[in-house]
């Protein structure tokens, strides 16, 4: 007999978010005040000292987006033309984009299929005399196994980007994600851990990065410099005070939300164990994983039925929205990769580069990784507000679907 049918909470909107009288005070002081510029301004500056200090990094610059965040960055890294970036193709385009837009050239290293995160043992035959960078991204909150990454990188001589936009105050062997490697990027889109609806956080312990990160922040414009100019090609990634007030309000509930968020993902992980097809997102030893959301890997072969009809079933019979094979495809398959469309009809940095000896392409069968991973892959929502109930009913959702997908239904 089918439960109640429940209405979860979402990040989307309030029922799902925790805004009140901190933000509405912060945001108060910053439109009496007049100046909604951080330029100009307090609250991003104070937002930017406080994250830094939580997360004991010398540097914090924040910015407009998760996007922003990760060109920021690799402008700091300053790749040449037809440079090499290695990186997941499991992620979000505004993590990729930044790349081309630097003229360099993402270079998909594979996933680990039961992990979901890229490796030493995949990066390493990416690695050429071009790569300029790594980027590795925590995925779902999820630490990538950072020691044998970072030997590689020192080997070579190649910083490490951490996309952290999914996994605030997740660890790996007692360091903050974030503070592992060259520069750690965040996200504050909506649905993130914390949010001020959209921005972006970078920290590093390099000055020379941090004040290049800054400037390109600002359309390399030297604030403060005796004599400012603009210095090189940068773009206006600013974040305005409003967001910085939104930001700092946000600060002090992070914590308590990634607590709430790892009690409610044990509770439905010990509800689900001894479940036949499915297998929980692997976590590396010495890792906590932040459950940006809960992903489940599925065996179609036990099931009887494929992550999208198990994805349709849990919305049709439950009103539960999953994401079924996450980004649905690897990155190099949307056509922005495939088919080279970039800037004009050039196809440059993918095709037709001057600085290149060949055109980049993408060959499918060296990823299979990526491609276990993603037609396994069932991500659930997941929120700080959830209530055992809400628990026990997307248990008793998967265990009825995935039930009777067992009986042939």
């Amino acid at each position: 007999m089918q439960a109640k049918r429940l209405q979860l909470p979402s990040d989307s909107d309030s029922s799902g978010r925790n805004f009140g009288n901190d933000e509405l005070e912060l945001i108060s002081q910053v439109l009496q005040s007049g100046t909604l510029n951080c330029t100009k301004g307090t609250m991003v500056k104070r937002f930017e000292e406080e994250f830094a200090s939580l997360y004991g990094a010398r540097f914090c610059i924040a910015v407009s987006s998760g996007t922003a965040a990760i060109h920021c960055a690799i402008a700091a890294i300053n790749p040449e033309p037809g440079d090499e970036i290695i990186t997941t193709p499991i992620t979000d385009m505004g993590a990729i984009a930044p790349i081309l837009y630097q003229t360099a050239v993402p270079i998909f290293a594979d996933v680990d299929p039961h992990t979901f995160n890229i490796t030493a043992e995949t990066i390493e035959p990416r690695i050429s005399r071009r790569t300029k960078a790594i980027i590795v991204t925590h995925l779902f909150g999820n630490p990538c196994d950072m020691d044998p990454i970072l030997d590689l990188a020192n080997r070579h001589g190649i910083p490490v980007i951490e996309d952290a936009c999914q996994a605030y105050f997740a660890t790996y062997k007692g360091k903050k994600v974030g503070t592992i490697g060259t520069i750690g990027c965040f996200s504050l889109q909506q649905t993130k851990h914390m949010t001020t609806g959209e921005g972006g956080i970078i920290i590093t312990d390099d000055p020379q990065l941090a004040r290049r990160i800054r400037l390109f922040r600002d359309k390399a414009w030297g604030y403060g410099d005796p004599k400012p100019d603009h210095y090189f090609l940068a773009l206006n990634y600013r974040m305005t005070e409003l967001q910085g007030a939104v930001g700092l309000a946000q600060l002090k509930k992070v914590q308590e939300v990634v607590s709430k968020r790892q009690q409610l993902a044990a509770k439905l992980t010990e509800l689900l164990i001894g479940l036949e097809g499915i297998e929980f997102q692997r976590v590396v030893e010495g890792a906590t994983h932040v459950y940006w959301k809960y992903a489940l890997r599925i065996d179609e072969k036990v099931i009887g039925k494929d992550v999208v009809q198990i994805g349709a079933a849990l919305r049709e019979q439950f009103g539960i929205f999953s994401a079924p094979r996450y980004v649905q495809k690897p990155a190099f398959e949307c056509e922005v990769l495939r088919d080279a469309r970039t800037f004009g009809s050039s196809g440059f940095p993918l095709r037709n580069n001057p600085f290149r000896d060949s055109d980049v392409i993408y060959k499918k069968d060296e990823y299979p990784g990526t491609y276990d991973a993603l037609s396994r892959m069932l991500v659930l929502p997941w929120n700080e507000f959830y209530t055992d109930e809400h628990i026990d009913y997307i248990a008793t959702a998967l265990r009825q679907v995935l039930g009777r997908c067992n009986d042939g239904e």
